[in-house]
């Protein structure tokens, strides 16, 4: 469940007569909790209660009490030796009585909520964690925008299907369109916007029949009345029922008037809306909750979109808040410094060119408002009127409907500054008629031109008329008050690999990388706003910084896109590394982002790198550069190597059979294959890919050679199965596997094979791992194509692939997919910077590898993957690798690395200053493949 479905959950629990003794399991089932888990609840299996409540381990202790006896019983909770008990790891504590509802959360400093029952709804965001939903406190004290959005989705569907013709893409817009001018009336009835309160709710179902026959054309009068000038009332044939309303227009209720027809149950649902108290709305966040409404494929992830506000100014503040805030400190009291800076902000253009509902561009506006508040209080005019208009806040946005709630988002956020720094009276008084400015173009950001939408001068688009809500591009011109001023590009494009993207999108990036030599299929769909961002940055002496999944500065992607970047004459100025993005999905989905920061690469800047500390926090960075892997190094770009550095032995690929799987066994066919005929035993070697060493699956292979060929088929179960391999290969598509049928006996792609032993190398690891799953096996293993693995190396090998050193670099240039770490043999091996070794550092390598590998025979039969779980890893292993990093890390600087930060740092200073040996380089990911002869 989401957060919007609970929401819908409790609600309704406090709407129905209160139930005592079923409260608490339909309070539990509420927030996502099974039928089995309750019914073993219910009868008494898993509640641990000691006090007559219900007890669910790992999350709450609830009771329900007599009426009047809340605070005692909330008391008796707290007290009871269950909730004390640590086996049962209580978070929180809920008594109530039905008539009231007393909650604490015990293990943070929350305050605790005491509330009338019937409004408990009001806080369920409190308990959100109990479905596995972590959020951010601004999330927890709102659960009006959550509200609104669940009941807005629900006449949004309910409206569709009794008018199916509004859901059609000639119509969608339309749809859209009222949508939005519904939220606006909602706002402005509570907040004074209308004369009178609930004024548009009111006047509709006093209207309006009860059976709602005529609903659709009540609203359609309003419209027509909040779009007819004041002076054109008595002309217009206005009843007098709706000539109250004020004129509101700017494009928002100009065009059509036209409204869906209503059912009684569509009917009921506009009043439950209108009847919410939409003072409270926030903007930043409600518009994020609601633009899954109009959009069909993610209606199921309604409630999920939310950008949480620190999250936005991990982005904002580094990149033009920070610096007006310095110069605001610096500035003091002195009023034509002040001055200077206010008549600075009034030019600052800020402009997203994926704003989705706006939320980057509502957080921009109402930081700077209350900078220029700040500003206006020190000059002594705390109700002048504001100089930072809207129009200077621009958007381009894919889907109509957000594009929509994203100009009605910044009306509001307008709105309220006002209130805030100016007054009601002053507020209201300069807010009607809407102005007829477009600030969000609704598009596809790929196949705009920029310039044309947020220009260098107070050029722009055309506008239309006094069409602000539903003006296409090239219908509208825009006059802005920032001639000369600063532009500031944020946001959150979205990201899309390869294989995610559809062919509208492929073919977005081919034509926006087509002037350049740039391999664009292989690049996240976000590099697409990376290229025009750097292009507009160069052009303009502009700013960027996006928010990006962090695979664009890892890997294969960064050789790919940042030469491209560079060469726009852009640099990095600053830039967050990899923290976890989340939203508000069961189980706090989220994706690893980074931010990055450009700036024309023609000044010079101080430039900052931020991170995230061990305990959550940020930490920033002044440094003297950031490269393209976010590392505080030289400008260099990892490239594929084809041999080693420092003479190390060579990594390849593992064997590919291309086989139909006739040439592998199970443990019972090798079984089987011995018991028929002894002779096969010579001929069966185990057979290990990445899954079988990781999770300790037993495989095996025939593995025969050209001299054997002719003695294995006198083995009757070989000869059936090199039959097979041949018939296979036969109908395979490849021309240089069919070859190969007439010679079944042998894998098509032979890397190589151990004399004594060989290193075993998973090509993909998930990322939770604190070390790479290395492994070592005998001459009678066969490392399979899932592997890679290094012949006959000395064992001081293994204990550098082990090492944090290289898990770091690995992380950083070899890049991901999912969020697996994906081993390139070219760059993780061959590229990666290791100093001279002497013979006594190899000797003690060798030792500390020793030392590994006797840990994790003291845990057999416990799979690699069960021992480097990090939740899990036994403090014997811990410790092996913690002497072999101590060991490795004084090769390079003496004593022990402080953090992976000063590693990498240490590691790209190392590949840029010449210090490995000049190698050939190679342009693909792995080594040549080899046939046997």
């Amino acid at each position: 469940m989401n957060a919007v479905e609970i929401e819908e959950a409790i609600s309704a629990l406090a709407e129905q007569p209160f139930d005592a003794e079923e409260f608490p399991f339909a309070f539990l089932e509420a927030f996502g909790n099974k039928a089995t888990t309750i019914k073993r609840l219910r009868s008494g299996a898993s509640n641990k209660s000691d006090i007559g409540g219900v007890l669910q381990t790992n999350h709450i202790h609830i009771k329900v009490c007599p009426e009047g006896q809340v605070t005692d019983a909330i008391r008796e909770l707290r007290d009871s030796s269950a909730t004390k008990n640590a086996r049962n790891r209580v978070k929180y504590i809920l008594a109530t009585d039905g008539v009231t509802l007393e909650a604490e959360d015990l293990l943070s400093d929350e305050p605790p909520i005491v509330t009338p029952f019937k409004y408990f709804p009001d806080r369920f965001g409190f308990f959100l964690p109990l479905a596995g939903i972590s959020t951010v406190k601004q999330i927890r004290e709102s659960a009006f925008d959550i509200r609104a959005t669940r009941r807005l989705n629900n006449l949004y569907v309910e409206l569709l299907k009794d008018n199916p013709e509004w859901g059609a893409a000639d119509r969608r817009h339309d749809m859209n369109h009222f949508m939005a001018r519904l939220i606006f009336c909602f706002f402005a009835e509570d907040t004074e916007i209308f004369e009178k309160e609930d004024q548009f709710t009111a006047t509709v179902k006093q209207m309006s029949a009860p059976d709602s026959s005529n609903t659709h054309e009540v609203i359609s009068t309003l419209f027509l009345a909040m779009n007819t000038k004041a002076a054109d009332r008595d002309t217009a044939g206005l009843p007098r029922w709706a000539s109250s309303l004020p004129y509101v227009n700017g494009g928002l209720f100009s065009e059509s008037v036209d409204v869906p027809r209503f059912s009684k149950i569509a009917r009921s649902y506009l009043l439950h809306i209108g009847n919410l108290d939409w003072k409270k709305v926030n903007p930043d966040i409600f518009g994020s909750m609601i633009q899954a409404v109009a959009d069909d494929d993610e209606r199921s992830a309604l409630g999920m979109h939310y950008t949480s506000v620190p999250n936005i100014l991990k982005v904002l503040n580094p990149l033009f808040l920070n610096d007006l805030r310095e110069k605001l400190d610096e500035a003091e009291e002195n009023h034509r410094k002040l001055l200077n800076l206010r008549n600075r902000m009034s030019k600052i253009r800020v402009f997203d060119p994926a704003c989705g509902s706006g939320n980057f561009l509502v957080i921009a506006y109402k930081e700077m408002r209350a900078i220029e508040a700040e500003i206006n209080k020190r000059r002594g005019e705390p109700d002048a009127r504001s100089a930072i208009p809207l129009t200077n806040f621009r958007g381009i946005e894919l889907r109509d409907f957000s594009a929509e709630v994203a100009r009605l988002a910044l009306i509001i956020a307008e709105y309220q500054c006002d209130v805030l720094y100016r007054g009601q009276k002053e507020a209201l008084r300069d807010f009607l008629p809407l102005d007829a400015m477009n600030w969000i173009t609704c598009g596809n950001a790929l196949r705009l031109d920029w310039l044309s939408i947020c220009p260098p001068t107070g050029t722009g688009v055309k506008m239309h008329g006094d069409d602000l809500f539903s003006t296409p591009l090239d219908q509208a011109e825009i006059d802005f008050e920032n001639e000369g001023g600063e532009t500031y590009i944020c946001g959150n494009p979205p990201y899309y690999g390869g294989k995610l993207q559809s062919d509208e999108q492929k073919e977005d990036l081919e034509l926006t990388f087509r002037s350049t030599r740039v391999n664009w299929k292989s690049l996240d769909y976000v590099a697409g706003w990376f290229f025009k961002s750097a292009q507009f940055a160069s052009r303009l002496d502009a700013h960027a910084a996006l928010v990006s999944t962090n695979s664009i500065c890892q890997g294969q992607q960064v050789p790919v896109l940042w030469p491209t970047l560079n060469s726009q004459g852009v640099c990095i100025r600053f830039a967050h590394t990899s923290f976890r993005w989340a939203n508000l999905a069961t189980h706090n989905a989220v994706v690893t982002v980074a931010i990055v920061g450009l700036s024309p690469a023609n000044k010079t800047y101080k430039k900052h790198l931020f991170s995230i500390s061990e305990d959550g926090g940020t930490i920033s960075r002044e440094v003297a550069n950031i490269n393209p892997y976010l590392v505080a190094a030289p400008d260099v770009i990892v490239e594929a190597n084809s041999k080693p550095n420092n003479n190390l032995p060579p990594m390849v690929f593992g064997n590919m059979p291309r086989d139909a799987g006739h040439l592998l066994l199970s443990p019972n066919e090798r079984d089987e294959l011995l018991s028929e005929d002894q002779r096969s035993e010579k001929y069966i070697f185990d057979f290990r890919g990445s899954d079988d060493f990781i999770h300790g699956k037993q495989r095996y292979c025939l593995w025969i050679s050209d001299k054997d060929r002719d003695e294995v088929r006198k083995i009757d179960g070989i000869r059936d199965r090199l039959e097979l391999v041949a018939s296979a290969r036969k109908q395979m598509k490849a021309a240089s596997t069919q070859k190969f049928s007439s010679r079944p006996h042998r894998f098509v792609q032979i890397q190589g094979v151990a004399k004594r032993q060989s290193i075993i190398i998973p090509r993909h690891t998930s990322e939770r791992r604190s070390y790479l799953p290395v492994g070592l096996l005998d001459s009678k293993s066969i490392v399979a194509d899932s592997a890679l693995a290094i012949y006959d190396a000395p064992l001081w090998c293994l204990s550098i692939i082990a090492s944090r050193l290289h898990r770091v670099w690995i992380a950083s240039v070899c890049g991901k997919i999912k969020t697996d770490f994906r081993y390139s043999n070219t760059i993780g091996w061959n590229a990666f910077p290791i100093p001279s070794l002497s013979g006594k550092n190899k000797e003690d390598l060798t030792f500390t590898a020793q030392e590994i590998l006797l840990a994790r025979e003291t845990h057999f039969p416990a799979s690699i993957g069960k021992l480097y779980n990090p939740d899990e890893m036994p403090a014997d292993l811990v410790a092996a690798h913690d002497h072999n990093d101590e060991v490795l890390e004084r090769a390079y600087i003496g004593r022990r690395f402080r953090n992976d930060t000063e590693r990498l740092e240490k590691l790209f200073s190392l590949y840029s200053d010449g210090s490995n040996p000049a190698v050939p380089r190679a342009s693909g990911n792995f080594v040549g493949e080899r046939e046997q002869g």
